[in-house]
């Protein structure tokens, strides 16, 4: 008997798979058109406040900030800046609910008034721009809209040189932007906080002639993360690749702690976008051989997990859980997945980084701009064909 149960337990052990099966590939989804919010050239991005969506961009050079609800109906706009050139990069919701946008603007300087028949050569018949606009843009400016009353409160701080405002975060405490400055001898990246009376302290320059700053994060101890990208050495970390993606800290007392480089060796590393559970994504590029990446780091900056799908290189990350990228490729865990052409895709992770879903915008759709999440609407992508800027979701 003993032995009979010997060869039974033996027979199943030869009979048994090798190995755990592979996990069942992913089918891919298809978002659900929102709303298409306005030319390519006019939106810059999308935050949200509840079920309302928040739009912000420029148009004609003036910078301006809309909502719709979930339907897509406008439910107000305001012009932020309706004399002076200007133009609204990013935004931020503050647990109030108010909403902060953040951008660059021109100075315009003391002019004589002009004689009653002066006028302006115009041979191409544009549209006039008052010769006075600085076209440079070399001040901050900070704007806050309050929730109720869309009242439009302006903070700004001047710049020796251009700047590009490209990420802002808020909290209870404050809130910081990110951006690069034009130098002598390429560009910094630069980060500044202020209150949320609108008290700037001192900018923060990263750099001086090859940093970009991407995002900017802020933690509960006051301390901040920046992503973006460097070529040259950053507090003696010299450069690996070509261009490195880069992650630093930054104290309370507006210290550079630690500089972190990406570790690929003739690549151009960026990391365009970052979360405050430290879900970073950016592109990178090696050869002719364009990717993006998804890193979920510790708060030490120490990889978790990480990512490669082969795309147009920039993506964008929301909470802990989703990227969203314009890919190019297969990708080995979803099934009949391998377009010719970009194709917007949003993937969900789960804790330990493997892909539980996936979503897709339409083949029209081959630029990637943003992501958001909101507890109303879910996680809301953000992407363009040629002309339009168009919001989808799960629902």
């Amino acid at each position: 008997m003993k032995r009979l149960l010997l060869l039974i337990f033996l027979a199943s052990l030869l009979f048994s798979p090798s190995g755990v099966a592979a996990p069942a590939q992913i089918v891919v989804s298809d978002l659900k058109l929102l709303a298409s919010i306005g030319n390519v050239g006019e939106v810059s991005g999308i935050v949200t406040s509840g079920a309302t969506v928040v739009i912000y961009g420029t148009k004609l050079e003036r910078s301006f900030v809309r909502t719709i609800n979930a339907t897509g109906e406008e439910l107000w706009k305001v012009d932020l800046e309706p004399q002076v050139q200007s133009i609204a990069t990013c935004a931020a919701i503050d647990n109030t609910g108010n909403i902060w946008i953040a951008g660059s603007i021109s100075q315009i300087p003391p002019t004589p008034t002009p004689l009653p028949s002066a006028s302006t050569l115009n041979p191409d018949n544009v549209s006039a721009v008052s010769e006075d606009f600085d076209t440079s843009l070399r001040t901050i400016v900070l704007w806050k809209i309050d929730k109720n009353t869309q009242e439009v409160s302006k903070f700004t701080l001047e710049n020796t040189s251009p700047v590009l405002i490209t990420s802002i975060a808020v909290d209870q405490n404050g809130v910081s932007i990110a951006g690069i400055a034009a130098t002598n001898n390429g560009s910094s990246g630069f980060v500044v906080s202020t209150g949320l009376s609108g008290e700037f302290g001192k900018p923060l320059s990263i750099g001086s002639e090859s940093t970009t700053l991407d995002a900017v994060v802020r933690h509960s101890d006051g301390s901040l993360s920046v992503v973006g990208s460097s070529a040259e050495t950053l507090k003696g970390k010299k450069l690996v690749g070509t261009t490195d993606g880069i992650i630093v800290k930054i104290s309370k007392s507006n210290q550079v702690l630690s500089v972190v480089r990406s570790s690929a060796t003739k690549s151009m590393r960026n990391w365009n976008s970052a979360t405050s559970s430290l879900l970073l994504a950016g592109e990178v590029i090696s050869g002719k051989v364009i990717k993006s990446a998804v890193t979920k780091f510790s708060s030490s900056y120490v990889p978790s997990w990480t990512h490669r799908f082969t795309s147009t290189g920039q993506a964008f990350t929301s909470g802990s859980t989703y990227a969203f990228f314009a890919s190019v490729g297969p990708v080995t865990q979803l099934a009949r997945w391998s377009p010719k052409a970009p194709r917007p895709l949003l993937l969900s992770f789960d804790a330990k980084g493997s892909v539980i879903a996936a979503y897709a915008a339409p083949t029209s759709q081959s630029k990637v701009l943003g992501l958001v999440s909101s507890k109303s609407l879910g996680p809301l992508c953000l992407s363009a064909d040629k002309e339009t800027v168009s919001i989808f979701s799960l629902n």
